[in-house]
């Protein structure tokens, strides 16, 4: 009714989302939604695979074969035994382990057979094919029994590991046990915390993490019911802190602007709903940025990167819907009260201060804008204006902290071994180390050629005169005949730049043999198709995700100046990110290369989130340009938006480096890079890079179009109650707080 009676135009959205009545409505419509949604897919279950290569690729092909043959569900679990003193095994020795057949039998879906003695004598190994479960997790039961009868049974000054490639997938699955459960945990610790030292308030953290929290739920079973209707493979954890991440920084900028706003009015419902028409757009552009950015991985050859696209988009879309249409309905329940004890109330000096800022006529380049509002933003404000007078040196500056940054990329190599993936070691990875050290090293990963049985003679003559062949021999026949299955044991450890070589030479060898069809797979082709999958995913993805992200800065700004310099900010504190984050790794975690998947996801995730701030900072520039010109106009947009991109940064930040707390390295990787990119990206793009090429380029940044402004001459009308202002002398600022009217 308040802006009925002043003449403005109503905005039926924001105010019946905020008004007494439609708060509860929309409240109550939002959370019956949830709720039925919650219900209708509390049951789904996304798939379970893990798929590391391409579908379409070689080692895939060999793998879809490999299940046509019989007992395609019987893999081989090794067991290496070595003294613990590292001498050789005696003869007494040898006999006890082969006494151990019986109790691996009992376990085995065929007879088990060894010992196997190594050409040194210091160590053996067992082989008892089990029966793989549907999942890691079933063959896990199976891997965990065979290890403690193993231990009841095993000679004394004998050290017996459980390895192969069974092991290897019992032990990630144990290693991920209550790995989400903590990742959750966790997440909301770092969100909560930061919440309260953003707000100062025992109370208002609360709202946006509970509806924040009810979003991530309801992402968590619908992607689930996306991924089985899809056959999607994805990472749940990446899911859960995209939506912590970015519904709490929406929710930031919504209640930031809200708190502004509570300092011009009385009437907390009229604030909430103009802090949400002016929000809205902001955080509609953002999200859209970062669901088109995640859509583009559909184009991914990689199943992991493909699924994650569509599942991180739905995840963004309900964070968006949560934060947009229950959160306000929330905030306008519960009033200004919320923010106890440092409850913002309208304040006089304040008002006239803003009033004084619009009477005043700027033209381009005439100010700085030092202190229209002196006492709002004013470290912020204060960052800018310096900024602003010296542009070019604070331009060198940041690009040569981000060229220090970027220097971390030389050296860096990218791609782990099965081994290196892990965070915490496990007993097939200890077992796979001695098996190497006295057996060939690919005897635990061995590859398998599949091809015409009537040229499998030639096949395996082909493969066997290539270099750092150990032995390759026949491995069994479909039922029909048709197929043979040719095992080949290498010489050199599995993902070394010598064994990856070697698979191309094998594939070369066994594609030789006319009229076999053969084709070349097992652990180490798998890894070599994923490389290659995973490099073309990169140039294929990354080139859409700037088009993307310049797409939504043009509509947004209407501007073609400024979408490119924009985007080619922040496509070097990308690079420079995922330089330093490469860095770190090898420093502090002793990584020496990155994961396969890291250098896309991190320069999606950098791009795209990067790409957010920026929305938030130019939007406000934008509005404020059309008062004061571009130059004094970006002071005033980092003023008011300094601390809210901040503190979203370093909430942002912060929940991506939670995924440091999972065991898979390619995880840890991605949040120590993003987080880093995030905290680079707020304080030194947003505060220094973007507002010093703005103070050089000025209203040219806009071109073709320009900023509205206010025609020279035309004052906005004072009113009585700002003319009394100017009579009185402004209150302390002890006396302000004191009386709660200066917001933290």
């Amino acid at each position: 009714m308040a802006e009925l009676r002043t003449g403005r135009p109503r905005h039926p959205l924001s105010d019946r989302l905020t008004s007494r009545r439609g708060a509860w409505i929309w409240m109550g419509a939002a959370l019956l939604v949830m709720f039925v949604l919650f219900g209708a897919f509390g049951s789904a279950k996304a798939p379970a695979g893990n798929a590391q290569a391409p579908t379409a690729s070689e080692s895939a092909r060999v793998a879809a074969l490999l299940d046509t043959f019989p007992n395609a569900d019987r893999q081989s679990v090794l067991v290496v035994a070595s003294r613990d003193d590292g001498a050789k095994l005696t003869d007494a020795e040898i006999g006890e382990l082969k006494a151990l057949l019986p109790v691996l039998d009992e376990h085995a879906d065929a007879d088990s057979t060894g010992p196997l003695l190594s050409d040194d004598g210091k160590a053996a190994v067992l082989v008892t094919p089990i029966k793989v479960g549907e999942t890691n997790t079933d063959t896990a039961a199976v891997i965990t029994q065979v290890r403690a009868d193993l231990a009841h049974h095993a000679p004394e000054g004998i050290s017996l590991q459980v390895t192969g490639g069974p092991a290897f997938g019992a032990d990630v699955a144990a290693s991920f046990e209550g790995a989400d459960f903590t990742l959750l945990l966790v997440t909301i610790l770092i969100v909560a915390i930061l919440l309260i030292v953003t707000y100062r308030s025992p109370v208002l953290w609360l709202i946006p993490l509970v509806v924040v929290a009810l979003a991530d739920g309801l992402a968590g079973r619908l992607t689930a019911a996306a991924g089985s209707l899809w056959n999607l493979q994805f990472d749940s954890g990446i899911i859960s802190v995209l939506v912590f991440g970015a519904g709490t920084n929406y929710a930031l900028l919504l209640i930031s602007r809200y708190r502004e706003e509570l300092r011009r009015t009385e009437d907390h419902r009229q604030a909430l709903s103009t802090a949400w028409r002016h929000t809205a757009p902001a955080i509609l552009a953002s999200n859209i940025t970062v669901v088109l950015a995640l859509l583009t991985l559909v184009l991914a050859v990689i199943p992991g990167t493909h699924g994650l696209g569509i599942s991180s988009a739905i995840g963004l879309l309900i964070a968006l819907a949560a934060v947009l249409f229950l959160l306000p309905p929330l905030l306008a329940v519960c009033g200004r009260r919320v923010f106890w004890p440092f409850v913002p109330h309208p304040d006089q000096t304040y008002r006239l201060e803003q009033t004084h800022r619009l009477d005043q006529t700027h033209r381009p380049g005439e100010s700085t804008g030092p202190a229209e509002s002196p006492r709002f933003g004013r470290a912020w404000r204060r960052i800018a204006s310096g900024v602003v007078r010296r542009p070019v040196v604070s331009l060198l500056a940041g690009v040569a902290l981000l060229a220090v940054m970027a220097a971390g990329l030389l050296g860096t190599s990218v791609g782990l071994d099965q081994i290196e993936k892990f965070r915490v070691q496990s007993e097939s990875a200890a077992g796979l180390e001695v098996l190497s050290g006295h057996f060939p090293p690919g005897e635990a990963q061995p590859i398998f050629v599949v091809a015409d049985s009537a040229r499998a003679d030639d096949v395996v003559a082909a493969v066997q005169d290539v270099d750092g062949v150990v032995r390759a021999h026949p491995a069994g026949t479909t039922e029909d005949g048709a197929l043979t299955r040719i095992m080949v044991t290498s010489d050199y450890a599995p993902s070394t730049e010598q064994s990856l070589n070697q698979i191309a030479e094998l594939r070369d060898a066994a594609h030789a043999v006319p009229d076999a069809d053969a084709v070349v797979g097992g652990a180490v082709a798998t890894d070599l198709d994923a490389r290659a999958g995973n490099q073309q995913d990169l140039l294929l993805i990354a080139p859409l995700v700037l088009g993307v992200s310049f797409l939504v800065l043009l509509v947004l700004l209407r501007s073609v100046m400024a979408p490119v310099l924009l985007l080619v900010v922040n496509l070097a504190s990308a690079v420079a990110a995922i330089g330093a984050g490469a860095w770190l790794s090898r420093v502090l975690f002793g990584q020496h290369a990155l994961d396969l998947q890291v250098p896309l996801l991190a320069f999606l995730f950098l791009v795209a989130l990067g790409i957010d701030y920026t929305i938030f900072l130019v939007h406000r520039a934008r509005a404020e340009a059309a008062v004061h010109g571009t130059r004094a106009g970006m002071v005033e947009a980092v003023a008011h938006t300094g601390g809210v991109i901040t503190s979203a940064g370093i909430v942002l930040a912060a929940v991506f480096a939670a995924l440091g707390v999972l065991p898979l390295v390619t995880l840890g990787q991605l949040g120590l890079i993003v987080g880093v990119g995030v905290v680079v990206d707020t304080l030194v793009v947003r505060t220094v890079i973007v507002p010093a090429i703005f103070a050089l380029v000025g209203d040219r940044i806009w071109w073709p179009g320009t900023p509205n402004r206010p025609k020279t001459g035309i004052l906005r009308k004072r009113t009585p109650e700002a003319d009394a202002v100017t009579t009185r002398t402004p209150a302390t600022g002890a006396q302000q707080r004191s009386q709660g009217q200066l917001t933290p």
